[in-house]
């Protein structure tokens, strides 16, 4: 799917702002063919929990409304007219003019339809009905009930099985966007690169695979630099392209090229897109990961899209605020946990050189999870109770289709802490493991975040992966602090999966200490500073230790919204930064650290 851009044959119309919005209280039916009888109103893009502030809209579950209207300029009609949605959060019914034209299942990546047949010049409307419910055939999974009561009225419920808050509503951008009706409806890069001796790009072919829609008499293809020079072309819908003395595009150095991709007939432009990329290779060797050639290390966080107000709504100033955060520190990397980003964030990636790990939302697949871990889940039943794989077939198809010419993206995860050793664990992760295979033209990695509970003893999945990545809590849920136990247990379990696994790449894609701001303590005190900083120093004294290890990623880079419960102080405070973006103690001592450990060859 390409991203909506404005070129000479393209347009493109914002519809964020302020919509009509309308809690759906499940007392009376709401007609989308009449306007909607909206009583509050909500700023798109943006969750509405935190918005609407009052109870009755924060912690509502079931459906909302939202609506406006926008304007057809009548010299559009000739053209293909498509509205796209970024997310919608969780399950959104779309109709214009009242009439219905699609459903989309799914919070976290785009969907569109051509909407020519139900459109006007002039004034128009657009009324989309969402659900933020979620339940066993839903990623994220809930635990969804419902009762009646004692007047009558349903009252629905989702208690997440996931330790982040459930924020909803048109979260990304809504957009109307214009092609021709004959268009470039998608664009795959690949590309095959010889390294010389210096690691360098000494022969580029990068393949070009253009999806036209209608009848063309040529299709042109041109590969800018940065300046905009023209450094090489071809021709086709399969065209490969031969750059010479190409730029590589480098963790932290980045180098983009544009593919412009003309569609012309009778000699005249018919259409015409642009596609940033940047030319890397990614490859596991043995227990090494390669960018470029050369052994990657992993620096920095896992994430959430979490702000104030905001919620889970895009923030550009706060992802730019972010990067700069993170450069700051010395990282290099993070993963989008849990759940696909935004496209503005993975293009500010390709542009600043910062290395992605691209998850699904596949998270809240073990059956019973709880904050607590160290309560002590045993062997679950998961997989006869869930039913997500339809939906997880979905959201790889969509995320891959989104972000597959993304050169900050290295490595797909398929799930978040699932139940990797219950029955039926097996044959699910191999579907999945092989679905994934078969949708990235780049063939990346693939990977999926080991549960702590699914130990090294439990765990029947494992070598599924190219890299082992894991989440490790030795000090906080487990060993509470007992330092001396925590180091003890952590080289112990890394040594056993190395054992277990002598030629895979292991990475923490999680490790951390809930840590209140201000907190401070002489003795090692959980939710302190100095507890913090302690514990990082620890975990980071064990990493160095093992030339197998390949990365630290962890969580979480600031403090973040979750659901209400006695395990959480205002959500969750294992972020280095607030927030807010304060820094805590442990954020400089890791700034150091990171500061002097090299992007490559550190191991």
């Amino acid at each position: 799917m390409l991203y909506p851009i404005l070129t000479d044959t393209r347009t493109v119309q914002s519809l964020d702002g302020i919509w009509k919005f309308l809690v759906d209280t499940d007392t009376e039916t709401i007609d989308p063919g009449t306007p909607i009888p909206a009583d509050r109103s909500m700023a798109v893009p943006g969750s509405f929990n935190d918005q609407g502030m009052t109870r009755d809209v924060r912690m509502h579950c079931g459906y909302v409304w939202y609506e406006r209207e926008f304007m057809i300029s009548r010299a559009l009609l000739d053209e293909r007219i498509v509205l796209r949605f970024d997310a919608a959060t969780h399950e959104a019914d779309v109709y214009v003019n009242g009439q219905f034209v699609m459903h989309h299942k799914g919070g976290f990546l785009p969907f569109e339809a051509e909407i020519n047949d139900f459109v006007q010049a002039g004034a128009n409307r657009v009324t989309v009905k969402l659900s933020n419910m979620l339940d066993h055939t839903t990623l994220p999974v809930g635990n969804y009930s419902e009762r009646v009561d004692e007047n009558g009225k349903l009252v629905r419920k989702v208690s997440e099985n996931f330790d982040f808050f459930n924020y909803a509503g048109l979260t990304r951008y809504v957009r109307i966007y214009t092609t021709p009706k004959t268009y470039v409806r998608d664009i795959v890069l690949t590309y095959d690169v010889t390294l010389d001796e210096n690691f360098a790009a000494a022969k580029t072919v990068v393949k070009v695979k253009t999806d036209v829609v209608g009848d063309v008499d040529a299709v042109d293809v041109v590969i800018l630099d940065e300046d905009r020079q023209v450094v090489a072309s071809g021709c086709g819908c399969d065209a490969d392209v031969e750059i010479a003395d190409a730029r590589l595009w480098q963790p932290m150095n980045a180098y983009l090229y544009t593919a412009r991709i003309e569609l012309k007939k009778d000699g005249e432009l018919v259409d015409c897109y642009e596609e940033p990329f940047g030319i890397r290779t990614v490859e596991v060797r043995g227990n090494k990961f390669l960018i470029n050639g050369r052994p990657f290390y992993f620096k920095g966080y896992g994430k959430h899209e979490d702000s104030y107000i905001n919620g889970r709504g895009i923030n550009e100033a706060l992802n730019v605020c972010d990067i700069n955060l993170m450069r700051w520190m010395g990282a290099n990397s993070f993963r989008t946990s849990h759940y696909p980003y935004s496209e503005e964030m993975m293009r500010l990636c390709d542009r600043e050189g910062f290395v992605v790990i691209d998850e699904v939302p596949a998270v809240g697949q073990f059956e019973g999870f709880s904050v607590d871990s160290a309560s002590g889940m045993g062997v679950k039943s998961t997989w006869s109770k869930l039913d997500t794989k339809a939906q997880h077939e979905q959201d790889l198809t969509e995320l891959v289709a989104r972000d597959k010419n993304h050169a900050c993206v290295v490595m797909w995860s398929l799930m978040n802490e699932p139940d990797s050793a219950g029955p039926g664990a097996r044959e699910y992760f191999e579907h999945i493991f092989a679905f994934a295979r078969k949708l990235d033209p780049q063939q990346r990695p693939l990977t999926y975040v080991n549960f702590q509970v699914c130990g090294i003893d439990k765990d029947i999945c494992a070598d599924l992966s190219d890299v082992i990545c894991m989440n490790r809590y030795f000090g906080w849920y487990w060993d509470t602090a007992d330092f001396v136990s925590a180091e003890k247990h952590l080289i112990e379990d890394l040594e056993a999966w190395h054992a277990k696994y002598p030629d895979k790449a292991i990475m923490f894609c999680e490790y951390g200490a809930d840590t209140v701001a201000g907190f401070h303590a002489v003795d090692d005190i959980p939710f302190t500073e100095d507890y913090q900083q302690k514990y990082y120093e620890i975990n980071s004294r064990v990493f160095d230790m093992f030339d197998f290890f390949i990365g630290e990623q962890l969580w979480n880079f600031a403090d973040f919204e979750t659901k209400t419960g006695i395990n959480r102080v205002q959500g969750n405070k294992k972020g280095i930064f607030t927030r807010g973006r304060e820094p805590k103690a442990a954020a400089r001592w890791l700034r150091n650290r990171w500061l002097e450990i090299p992007d490559f060859d550190y191991k």
